[in-house]
């Protein structure tokens, strides 16, 4: 009787351990949220899940489940005297912008903001506003890659004496899970030696996508998408055409973000160029198995037409296509920021038509500077807004609709 008692007593010890060890590890599906939300602290209609964020773009979860928002930073800050600080420069529209190791990539995990990489190269206008540096992420496996805008001409990187680090603008990152990066391919010197729209010399690295052995680049100043194979090589694999716009004008595509559909071909969405006229926005559809490359896109072939400072895409588990709008209204950035969803009418015969005809929602219409957007695995939309300011800047949680 002793010895089965002490049997028992041995397995009863057991059974607790076990209990204490799977109340400290619980099963992934009763981990604590991503963050429960709170009021943003500029839009109380809005549900933030972030907040105190310098110029936030581009957003990714981690394969722990995390929300990783690349931050353009705010350049040299508050600068009280552009004009004879040595961290500005003149711009190639005439403005001033004042360079600072101030990008960053944030990443929000049970609750908790922190960051997990600082010191990237930014610039900014003078009070830390418009941003131009870290502006998107994507991983693969536990390393992400990082695309470092400029929007300027590439050459000028390295006319600027007193501010040597603009040299390592124009490229694409890559980081280690600890947050150590190094910078993986130039992807500015790829449009000095070949200009592949033929208009001015330009580059700003945007939106990507990390697949298995390279990186798709949507250059927003260079008006193309590249492709940057894992030992840094550059390769194009289109160009978006400039048209005439109202007031009367030449402006160019400026190329944003980019998805991979449910077809396996990839979605690229536009601003359209100054003025940023409403309604010459679109997202374009380019099928590497089926089309030819680099394929020069014509407005005519378009998959979507119709939108505003397009910012960002993104499709869910049932094929139903998110977008997101810098400003809505007239020219220039006018209007909310919006969130809008179209619903495929899969009675029409093909993927095209699918979409064409399918039905337009705006289901947020109270956005500011909306400037990303990820699904995340509950179902909810997150977005950069405020993403055009120093501070500021939040990523707030929508749950859309069912439908």
């Amino acid at each position: 009787m002793v010895r089965y008692r002490s049997t028992f007593l041995l397995f009863a010890a057991a059974v607790a351990m076990l209990i204490l060890m799977a109340a400290k590890h619980p099963r992934a599906q009763e981990r604590p949220a991503l963050s429960d939300g709170f009021s943003c602290p500029l839009d109380p209609a809005l549900t933030c899940v972030m907040k105190d964020l310098d110029n936030p773009r581009g957003l990714a979860f981690g394969p722990e489940g995390a929300l990783y928002v690349a931050e353009a930073g705010r350049g040299a800050g508050v600068v009280t005297s552009p004009s004879t600080d040595p961290r500005c420069f003149v711009t190639k529209v005439g403005s001033t912008g004042c360079y600072g190791a101030t990008g960053a990539i944030t990443r929000l995990w049970r609750g908790v903001q922190e960051h997990v990489a600082t010191g990237l190269p930014s610039w900014a206008f003078p009070k830390g506003n418009q941003a131009i540096g870290p502006a998107d992420i994507g991983f693969l496996g536990r390393a992400a890659y990082i695309t470092i805008g400029f929007e300027s001409d590439p050459l000028t990187r390295t006319t600027h004496p007193l501010i040597p680090d603009l040299a390592l603008m124009g490229q694409l990152i890559h980081m280690s899970a600890s947050g150590e990066y190094q910078f993986r391919s130039d992807i500015g010197q790829f449009e000095i030696v070949n200009n592949p729209d033929n208009g001015p010399v330009d580059t700003d690295p945007f939106g990507l996508h990390v697949e298995p052995g390279s990186v798709v680049v949507a250059d927003a100043g260079a008006n193309d998408l590249v492709r940057v194979a894992a030992n840094g090589d550059v390769s194009l694999l289109a160009t978006f055409p400039s048209r005439r716009s109202s007031p009367p004008r030449t402006t160019d595509s400026v190329p944003t973000a980019l998805t991979v559909g449910p077809d396996g071909a990839y979605y690229i969405t536009e601003l359209s160029g100054v003025p940023f006229t409403a309604g010459a926005a679109n997202i374009y559809r380019l099928d590497p198995s089926l089309d030819n490359m680099p394929h020069v896109f014509t407005l005519g072939e378009a998959f979507l037409t119709g939108f505003k400072m397009l910012m960002d895409l993104a499709f869910d588990r049932d094929g139903n296509l998110y977008v997101v709008q810098y400003a809505s209204v007239g020219t220039q950035f006018n209007g909310p920021g919006l969130l809008i969803r179209i619903v495929p009418d899969k009675t029409q015969p093909d993927i095209r038509s699918q979409y064409q005809h399918g039905t337009r929602t705006t289901l947020l219409n109270n956005l500011t500077q909306a400037s990303s957007l990820v699904i995340g695995g509950d179902g909810a939309i997150y977005i950069s807004n405020r993403g055009g300011t120093a501070g500021s800047g939040t990523v707030v949680r929508f749950i859309p609709p069912a439908l």
